[in-house]
């Protein structure tokens, strides 16, 4: 018998953008939606307000980061996502 009460894995997730950029909007809605039906918390970071993730990321934002690992970029997949973080 299983609790179905039992805690859902807890991750952090952090998407990397920057201004004016479409495909950052778009990842954006993915990311939210994702999060919210999962009730994650999640963070989103301009490349531009740290050199390092600007050199590392610059040609392919947006990012989404789990427990600060890349796992996705450009074209954000709510499947992937999804089953990224239930895992």
């Amino acid at each position: 018998m299983t609790d179905s009460a039992a805690p859902r894995p807890s991750h952090e997730l952090v998407l990397l953008t920057k201004p004016d950029c479409h495909l950052c909007e778009a990842a954006r809605e993915t990311v939210s939606a994702v999060a919210d039906d999962l009730g994650l918390e999640w963070q989103e970071k301009s490349i531009l307000e740290d050199p390092e993730l600007e050199r590392r990321f610059a040609e392919e934002i947006p990012v989404v980061m789990i427990d600060g690992v890349q796992r996705d970029f450009w074209r954000i997949d709510p499947e992937r996502l999804r089953r990224l973080l239930t895992s």
